[in-house]
């Protein structure tokens, strides 16, 4: 089975999360008894490790992503689950996100001869949905029987505008809030005899929206905080609202913590009547740039593709920072992003076999 052949029978499973419509087992059909498997089942989200020891070194790289996909939506020329080939491009629901990274990688560990200690493959059919039970709860039981990874690559699509041309070397994370600030309720007529609290954050907005939380680093953008909603009132012009309620998200950096974006908000909002939440759903990670895992794809890319990839932390959240809590030094690389979720998501022949032997070279001569 060639890769490409690999690919389209991946991207015909009908995958949405978190049914994996059999692909797991035919994915341990496919790599044989070589391979072993551990499973961890929960709240109907299945993940899989498998994992085959060449030897007893210390050393353990694992590859990392996930079977499901997101619903296809409505506006296809093609059917989204038939993946045919037409002129190179392969048009199908999850082919850039992120089939063609498990494509790649299943090929290139199938087909390894040899590797100084033990390759691994995780996957869960729960990363486009809450992911609760997903990554995150096979990593807790491969820590509980000592088999937690020195190394990760996860196959998410990273590049931008040229295949190789980007990794992630981590991710920020994501801080949402929630205020609401108490009024009085009253006539329009008669200002004052309300406390309009629309009034009372309208010279506070302009200090906090957009307002940069740190300054960056060499890895990260600075931490923004961006409002995402605001509302308050009856949608009429006579009578004042009782309160008014501002929601936002910091994608932050490891500069920024959830405790410094309260106090921010804390401090901004003195004199006011108010109660404030924030949530936060994933956490900051960075993986340094003298890592073996980070070096190893530098040069299996600029080998193989014959591309000076630069480092990356850009866009939203991925299961990559789950491997990062752990300690694990964790990158991602796949093929181009520019149609993932939307309708005709698709990919190149080319960069599916291109990945591959990127894997192919990262195992050889990791």
């Amino acid at each position: 089975m060639t890769i490409i052949e690999l690919f389209q029978k991946l991207l015909r499973f009908k995958s949405l999360t978190p049914n994996d419509d059999g692909a797991f087992d035919f994915i341990q059909e496919y790599l044989g008894d070589t391979w072993q498997c551990i499973k961890v089942d929960m709240q109907g989200v299945k993940n899989r490790f498998y994992y085959k020891k060449f030897n007893d070194k210390p050393q353990h790289l694992c590859f990392a992503g996930h079977i499901d996909v997101v619903p296809v939506g409505n506006g296809w020329e093609v059917d989204p689950f038939a993946a045919e080939v037409v002129d190179g491009v392969i048009t199908a629901r999850g082919a850039q996100d992120m089939k063609s990274g498990d494509a790649a990688f299943l090929y290139a560990c199938k087909n390894a001869e040899n590797f100084d200690g033990t390759l691994s493959i995780l996957m869960t059919s729960d990363e486009e949905g809450e992911g609760t039970y997903g990554t995150i709860k096979m990593l807790e039981h491969l820590k509980s029987i000592n088999m937690i990874p020195n190394f990760a690559v996860v196959a998410e699509p990273t590049c931008e505008e040229v295949f190789g041309d980007a990794i992630k070397v981590g991710r920020r994370g994501s801080i949402n809030g929630y205020i609401n600030i108490k009024g009085k309720q009253g006539h329009a007529a008669y200002p004052d005899k309300c406390i309009n609290p629309v009034h009372n954050f309208a010279t506070i907005l302009p200090k906090i929206a957009g307002h940069n939380l740190d300054d960056g680093d060499e890895y990260f953008a600075p931490s923004k905080m961006v409002i995402t909603d605001i509302r308050g009132g009856m949608e009429v012009t006579n009578v004042t609202p009782n309160e008014l309620k501002l929601m936002f998200n910091v994608r932050n950096s490891t500069n920024t913590t959830r405790e410094s974006v309260e106090e921010f908000i804390h401090e901004n909002l003195k004199g006011l009547d108010y109660e404030f939440r924030t949530t936060q759903g994933s956490f900051p990670f960075v993986t340094n740039k003298e890592s073996k895992v980070v070096k190893a794809m530098e040069t299996s890319i600029e080998k193989i593709l014959k591309v000076k990839t630069k480092h990356s932390t850009a866009g939203g959240t991925s299961d990559a920072r789950y491997f990062g809590a752990y300690g694990i030094e964790a990158i991602e690389f796949g093929v181009i992003n520019d149609t993932i979720h939307s309708v005709g998501e698709r990919t190149t022949v080319k960069e599916v076999e291109g990945l591959g032997k990127v894997f192919e070279d990262l195992i050889q001569n990791f």
